[in-house]
């Protein structure tokens, strides 16, 4: 796992991203932006997106295993979201 940032690519856009990503053979992109299905579709792509609802690690950490087994079971082209609730 590797960041944007570690990357070298925070500064793109969204679909400059995702098509980065692709093109490095990522095959999943984890995320908290949110609006990202909104912005940007995933038919057709090889990565899958899963989406946090926060972006805190307190109330992520209780979550992990079942971030775990949303990882290991997106599908290309789709997106998912785990739920974080606000403590």
């Amino acid at each position: 796992m590797r960041t944007a940032r570690e990357e070298g690519r925070s500064t793109l856009s969204n679909g400059e991203l995702l098509r980065a990503a692709e093109e490095a053979g990522f095959d999943l992109l984890l995320t908290t932006d949110t609006n990202l299905p909104h912005q940007q579709s995933l038919k057709g792509r090889k990565l899958a997106g899963v989406i946090l609802s926060r972006n805190r690690w307190v109330p992520i950490k209780p979550r992990m295993t079942e971030i775990v087994a949303v990882i290991h079971s997106a599908m290309p082209g789709t997106y998912s979201v785990v739920e974080i609730p606000i403590r």
